[in-house]
């Protein structure tokens, strides 16, 4: 099982990765937490196949879906940042 803790740490690390270059590429936070949420969906998916593969039981499905509750949450936290930067920004340019 240890395995899946590797794979689950591994894949939480490629999303951030990849929302990162999004957010370089486009200057956009809301566009890199847009991608991992988009990620969410498809690595907690690919996730759950894997297990299936592996383990060879159904309900080894819950494996996939808690990758992607992780992803979930981890792209909720950077959408909820982005949200955060625009608000100071504005009150910033309002005060200046």
């Amino acid at each position: 099982m240890d395995f899946f803790k590797i794979l689950m740490y591994f894949l939480i690390i490629i999303a951030n990765i990849i929302g990162f270059f999004m957010f370089f590429k486009k200057k956009s936070v809301y566009s890199a937490a847009l991608t991992i949420l988009c990620l969410a969906l498809v690595f907690g998916g690919a996730g759950s196949l894997l297990a299936i593969a592996i383990i060879d039981d159904p309900f080894a499905i819950f494996y996939g879906l808690q990758i992607g509750y992780i992803l979930l949450i981890n792209g909720v936290i950077v959408l909820l940042i982005a949200i955060l930067t625009t608000v100071v920004k504005k009150i910033y340019s309002t005060v200046s």
